[in-house]
């Protein structure tokens, strides 16, 4: 269905999204909230969204299934940067898609990313493009040691990445990054990493939760403390550059920035998701309006909620088997559990998140 621009798609409707793990989950758990039906896409059977919403189990690049999905939703959004730009863009002829894929087409290559973050002057570490230890060892003499090379594609929770320290032999280290095309990035001496999440309408109009600090055991975020123990400037300039960005990009939908804040007090911006984030799952409890229900407000044309904060919070991740102590977290009256349905408990695997409130200001000393 080709939308007008300038009608909400009303209650009622279908909201197709790619890829079926657990923001997929907790979208359509907003959505059906606001009244909508969600219809997820993915090539994994039996994941956390297919819990709550019908499913079309394909691959990718399946173009009749992709067909058949999209006559069957309303508007078309997605879960995660690693579903192929190419099938969206082949929807996007077919039904309106937000985000659109232009913007998933920048977020989900890291080179593509710092290259537009420069050309619209928001600050991001030092880089260069690699493409084999001739041009690593020439990059990391450019750049400093240490530096962190990582993969352009695929990467997360700390796949593909490879500190290059002094002693760093190129060649075991582009061995170990295996990809044939990488990014070098200067080491940053950061005091803490912080994000934003900003939600943005098809008219411009945008409202920010407020930035959180979030802290990481072996690549993966374990913890978020809402709101950032930084100073009022430093929240308003990272409120300002994802508002920003996703203003640059025609971005209809919800981004989230996440920065570093340097020992100088400069915000540099590291990485950019253009959908729901794990950083934004404490808004479920302490939001008036939750990400997840902004996302679905955003790409609806509905007018935004309120972002506002009503409590402090700390978000723990359970990974692996973290989830084994559901128990305790539900014997606790004060900490609110979310559990994802994954049948399979893995180490380093996201199973869930309990988040615990406190009143403003009395959250514990992090």
């Amino acid at each position: 269905m080709k939308l007008d621009p300038d009608r909400p798609i009303p209650p009622g409707s279908t909201i197709g999204i790619m890829g079926s793990g657990q923001l997929g989950r907790m979208t359509a758990l907003a959505a059906a909230c606001l009244g909508y039906r969600c219809h997820v896409f993915s090539p994994e059977a039996d994941s956390p969204a297919e819990h709550v919403a019908a499913a079309t189990v394909a691959p990718y690049s399946d173009a009749a299934a992709l067909e058949r999905f999209a006559a069957s939703v309303d508007v078309v959004t997605f879960e995660f940067e690693n579903v192929p730009h190419d099938c969206v863009k082949l929807l996007s002829e077919r039904v309106c898609v937000r985000p659109s894929w232009e913007c998933l087409h920048i977020s989900q290559d890291r080179l593509r990313e710092k290259d537009y973050m420069a050309t619209i002057g928001v600050p991001t570490a030092a880089y260069e493009k690699v493409t084999g230890p001739d041009s690593l060892a020439r990059a990391a003499t450019n750049l400093g040691r240490p530096a962190v090379l990582k993969t352009t594609r695929l990467g997360y929770d700390g796949k593909g990445q490879v500190m290059v320290g002094e002693d760093t032999d190129p060649q075991t280290a582009w061995a170990e990054m295996g990809a044939e095309i990488g990014i070098l990035e200067s080491f940053v001496d950061f005091e803490r990493e912080i994000s934003a999440i900003v939600a943005r309408t098809s008219d411009g109009h945008s409202a920010t939760f407020d930035p959180v600090e979030n802290r990481h055991v072996n690549h993966i975020l374990d913890t978020t403390i809402a709101p950032a123990p930084i100073s009022k400037a430093l929240a308003r300039d990272a409120v300002d550059i994802a508002g920003r960005i996703a203003q640059s990009m025609d971005l209809v939908g919800l981004l989230a920035v996440e920065m570093f804040v340097t020992r100088q007090g400069e915000i540099l911006v590291n990485e950019i998701a253009p959908r729901p984030h794990n950083s934004g799952h404490w808004t479920i409890d302490a939001c008036i309006t939750s990400q997840f229900e902004q996302f679905v407000r955003a790409i609806c044309g509905l007018p935004l909620g309120s972002p506002e904060r009503h409590s402090d919070a700390v978000m723990k991740n359970l990974i692996g088997a973290d989830i084994e102590d559901w128990p305790e977290h539900l014997s606790d009256g004060s900490a609110k559990l979310h559990l994802y349905g994954k049948l399979e408990t893995r180490s380093g695997r996201k199973m869930g998140h309990v988040t615990r409130l406190f009143s403003k200001g009395s959250a514990p000393a992090p």
